[in-house]
Formats: C-alpha cells, sequence, structure tokens
C-alpha cells in the first residue's frame, strides 16, 4: 500500500490554518533531501462555479509546497463531465500518484473510480464533497449549518410576511451531497414558516438553468406571489435574479446565495442580493492540502484530521468540518474583506460608490 491511513477520524465545528500548522508538525514536515518527492493528483470538477479556479486550486498547491516542496501537484478539472472525470482518476492510477485529492463531479458515479483508486493502493481525500467508495479523508464545511444559515436570513429579510411568505426554492446540482446537506438545512428552519411555491434541482449548478427555471416560476405563479428565492448558491442566485430582472419585478425579494464571490458581493451592496455565506477557502484548502502530503507520504491522517464523518456506507473517516459565515451587507468589511477574500476596491466599483459609502464601506 502507498499509505497507511487509519480508518478512524473526526468531525469539527471550527477549524484555522493555524490549528493545521501546529497539526503537520514534524510529520509533515518539508522534504529537503533532494530526492523526487511524492505525485499528489488533484482533481476538480467544473469551471461554471468560480471557486475551484481562483481560490482552491492555488491555495491546494500553495499549501503542499509549504509542506512538501518537493511534491508534484498534477491538476485537471472535468468541466462538469462525469466520464471525463473518471477517465482522470484512471489516468491518476495508471500515473501511479501517491494520493488523489477529488471534488467529485457526481459522487455516486465517482464510487467505482474511488474503489479502483484504494486497490491501487492510492488514498483519495475527499475536498468540499463527500465522494462514495473508499476514501481516506474528507475536508468540507458543514453543509446542513450552510442551509440553515440561508433559511435563517430569508427568513429575516421577509420579515412579517413570515409566517405564510411565499418561496421559490433553486436548490444546487441533485448529484451533489453537498446541495442535499444545504437543502436539508434549509428546510429544518423555512418549513412551516413559509410555502414553497416552486421547487428546482439545478443540474451542474448553471446559472442559465436557474435564469430559465426562475422564469418559469414568474410565469406559474406571478410576480407579486413570491416573497423570497432560497438560492443555493451565488451562481443560482446571479441566474435568479437575472430572470427576476428581465421581467421587470421590483423591488427584488430577498435572493441568499453561497461562496461569497465577487459577483455576488457587488450584487449585495447594490441590494439586489439580500446574503451569501462566506466559507473561508483559505483554512479548507490548508487542511486538505495537509491531508494529502500526510496520505501521499503514508502517514496518519490523525493529525491533521481532527474528527470523524460516517460515509454512505457508514464507516467512520477522517475528516475536518469548518464552520460557514452568513454575510450580508452590513458584516461585508469584518468576514470576507478582513479574511483578504476580496478588496474594498475589488467590491467597490465606480457604479457601486455611493452604496458602498452607505454600508460603510468607504
Amino acid at each position: 500500500m502507498k499509505a497507511c491511513i487509519r480508518d478512524t477520524a473526526a468531525t469539527v465545528t471550527a477549524f484555522s490554518t493555524a490549528v493545521v500548522l501546529a497539526a503537520c508538525g514534524a510529520g509533515a514536515g518539508t522534504d529537503s533531501d533532494g530526492e523526487e518527492g511524492p505525485r499528489i493528483g488533484l482533481l476538480l470538477p467544473d469551471a461554471t462555479t468560480a471557486r475551484w479556479e481562483a481560490q482552491d486550486r492555488p491555495l491546494l498547491e500553495k499549501r503542499i509546497e509549504e509542506l512538501c516542496d518537493t511534491c508534484v501537484v498534477e491538476d485537471t478539472n472535468a468541466k462538469g463531465d462525469v466520464a471525463l472525470q473518471q477517465e482522470q482518476m484512471d489516468s491518476m492510477i495508471t500515473k501511479g500518484v501517491d494520493a488523489i485529492v477529488l471534488v467529485a463531479v457526481d459522487a455516486r458515479s465517482l464510487g467505482p473510480a474511488v474503489t479502483k483508486a484504494h486497490e491501487a493502493g492510492i488514498p483519495v481525500i475527499a475536498y468540499d464533497r463527500l465522494a462514495e467508495g473508499p476514501i481516506s479523508g474528507y475536508v468540507s464545511f458543514d453543509g446542513v449549518e450552510v442551509g440553515r444559515l440561508q433559511g435563517r436570513a430569508l427568513l429575516t429579510a421577509m420579515g412579517d410576511k413570515v409566517p405564510g411568505a411565499q418561496i421559490v426554492m433553486m436548490n444546487g446540482d441533485p448529484s451533489d451531497p453537498n446541495a442535499k446537506a444545504f437543502q436539508k438545512g434549509a428546510l429544518s428552519v423555512l418549513s412551516g414558516k413559509v410555502r414553497i411555491g416552486k421547487a428546482y434541482d439545478t443540474p451542474q449548478w448553471r446559472a442559465e438553468t436557474a435564469h430559465m427555471n426562475m422564469s418559469g416560476a414568474l410565469a406559474a405563479l406571478g410576480a407579486d406571489a413570491i416573497d423570497g428565492v432560497y438560492a443555493a448558491n451565488d451562481g443560482l442566485a446571479g441566474g435568479s435574479i437575472a430572470a427576476l430582472k428581465a421581467n421587470k419585478v421590483s423591488p427584488l425579494p430577498p435572493v441568499t446565495g453561497q461562496d461569497a464571490e465577487l459577483s455576488a458581493l457587488r450584487r449585495i451592496v447594490a441590494g439586489d442580493q439580500y446574503m451569501t455565506v462566506f466559507k473561508p477557502f483559505r483554512p479548507e484548502a490548508a487542511a486538505g492540502g495537509a491531508m494529502a502530503v500526510a496520505a501521499a507520504r503514508g502517514q496518519s491522517l490523525d493529525p491533521p484530521a481532527t474528527g470523524e464523518v460516517p460515509t454512505r456506507g457508514g464507516e467512520p473517516v477522517a475528516s475536518v468540518l469548518l464552520t460557514p459565515v452568513s454575510v450580508t451587507v452590513g458584516n461585508i468589511a469584518q468576514t470576507v474583506v478582513k479574511d483578504g477574500l476580496h478588496t474594498v476596491r475589488q467590491i467597490c466599483t465606480p457604479e457601486l460608490r455611493a452604496a458602498c459609502a452607505e454600508a460603510g464601506l468607504i
């Protein structure tokens, strides 16, 4: 086996880069003997969601290099294509990489490929999405809590229209386990307080699909009958808002989101989107990178793992679960700006200068 990975592991509700640094210690230190280091495959799911290429990939590569300066990262992007990602997994297995970090396009469909990697002695770290099969580690955020944050924010935004408000639910990709967790968390807050006029799943998290579905919801329900929109991420929020504007809905109902994309923050400042959920990518990438290096070196994942979560088969897997943060116009400066995800200058375009001043950003 390429790695002797412990089958025990754990869950945590708060985790920071500093903890990862301390947890790795000498066990995952920098290689300095000049020899060829481990090879780590990094498989990203798509280019539709901005975070994968703009945030996660460079942060993961940087963290791996910090811990292992001889490690080689081979990254690929499946562009939302399950078959392509299966081929990419096969290629990594054929090459004999020492570990794989996988963000699965479709968790269930990638299960056999994860099993094949396991049988070849290659540990697989499921990153952000809990892939099926015998994974060795898992790094993500508490998806149910993401949904709860979105649901609570939507209730707050709709105010005295609750109870009895009617909403449209724009859920994520049904093949993504996270989407189900987000929906579960949101419904745990919203059930009994709102009526769900229309609910849609959105394959591959495509904004254009959300646009089409929101247009359909408007035609079926009428603009005046939609009091709020649960959008599972910022891409779906953007597509929904574009459809609302195209149908001349004014004022816009409150719309949720997730990922703290720059375009979403601008919409929040402008008053078009009510909130997003910030999932600090640095600690996630720090934990994922530390797990990948430990796995590639054949070391235990505990640490850097700090807890355990059950897989679909019920087996516990080494894990780190981080805490998401709700972002509205009132706390942009204290969250995404303070963390360095985006700067005030990036958010506050000339067109938004007056709105940014009102929000206390400038």
